[in-house]
């Protein structure tokens, strides 16, 4: 039997629930103050109909908030009128620049507003961790830490099976490269089964982490494959609501999962790939959380920072109480803080 935790990080500004699972990160849920309750999967809105667009057999929703408008697919025969009312539930949030896609649930009444937000970090932590106490205090800042550094991770090692597995996003497609190292004295063929399996497993579990979905292209170690094992080894890892395609004959396994919440890189970064000023602000408030937590002698512990990052981060290291300070220094770089006591 699995042995599951749960980990809850209560930092100023954002919230997030850690699920481990047999001492993996399975799990990273992430939910920023400055987010719409209204974009988040599982909120329920009144909506205004802003545009039809018939060559893409959808509407676009005005949900009555900030950010992009959402995204709401019609079934063929389907017709609704601009300026129409509607009741619509999130199916899965924004992510890049697009809004959150929608599922019609009838006919609204009234302005756009929210009727009913969508699941909390606590929430869903009792509903992927049902009987684990979440964990609160250091370790929890600990362990959410460790998971965003995983799930920020492009290669990862699993020694016990002579495993390297890379996973990256493009605009296109994930991709996922298993490597197999064989040793010496063990059988190749079950090494190069054992490798897949556990890549299988470990892709999908990193998948969740990084909360991506979409198309999935797998490049298996070895081309001699049976199709039959795979599958059932891929299902097993993916669960029901992926979509399995064939094996190619050079071993490359694709296959499709929804798309449900939003990427934590997207979440996290900007555009470009650097960390947005609002992560920065969030990430020094964090470790300074951290070492408040850990060094509970000093009576203040100050983080000298650049002036954009202060300004940002001043109305949230107040919320950490008397003995946290924030200093602005031009002479220190942007995303780069030290930590001082006193």
């Amino acid at each position: 039997m699995s042995e599951v935790e749960a980990f809850l990080d209560d930092t100023p500004g954002e919230l997030r629930g850690i699920v481990v699972r047999d001492g993996l990160y399975e799990r990273l849920i992430v939910q920023r103050e400055s987010d719409s309750p209204a974009h988040r999967l599982g909120a329920v809105s009144i909506g205004r109909i802003a545009r039809v667009e018939g060559a893409f057999r959808a509407a676009f929703v005005d949900l009555g908030c900030a950010g992009p408008m959402g995204f709401l697919p019609l079934s063929k025969g389907q017709s609704l009128l601009e300026g129409t009312a509607v009741e619509v539930e999130v199916a899965a949030e924004p992510r890049e620049a697009k809004g959150p896609t929608l599922r019609l649930r009838g006919m609204g009444q009234g302005a756009p507003r929210l009727l009913s937000a969508g699941p909390s970090v606590l929430e869903e932590l009792a509903r992927f961790a049902p009987d684990a106490v979440p964990v609160t205090g250091s370790d929890a800042i600990r362990a959410s830490l460790e998971a965003e550094e995983e799930a920020m991770t492009i290669a990862h090692l699993f020694p016990r099976f002579a495993l390297d597995l890379a996973i990256q996003r493009t605009r296109a497609l994930i991709a996922v490269d298993l490597d197999y190292a064989h040793l010496p004295g063990r059988d190749a063929r079950k090494g190069r089964d054992g490798a897949n399996r556990e890549g299988l497993v470990q892709a999908a579990r990193l998948l969740r982490l990084k909360g991506w979905g979409g198309l999935v292209a797998i490049d298996l170690v070895g081309t001699t494959l049976d199709p039959k094992v795979v599958s059932e080894m891929t299902r097993s890892a993916f669960g029901p609501a992926a979509t399995v395609g064939p094996i190619s004959r050079f071993g490359l396994l694709q296959l499709a999962l929804p798309w449900r919440t939003r990427p934590v890189d997207d979440l996290l970064l900007e555009a470009d790939g650097t960390r947005s000023r609002m992560t920065r602000a969030i990430d020094l408030t964090r470790r300074l959380r951290l070492a408040l937590a850990s060094d509970t002698a000093s009576p203040r512990l100050t983080v000298r920072c650049a002036p954009q990052d202060a300004e940002n981060a001043a109305p949230l290291v107040t919320r950490l109480g008397p003995r946290a300070a924030v200093v602005a220094d031009a002479h220190i770089a942007p995303g780069h803080p030290v930590f001082e006591q006193g």
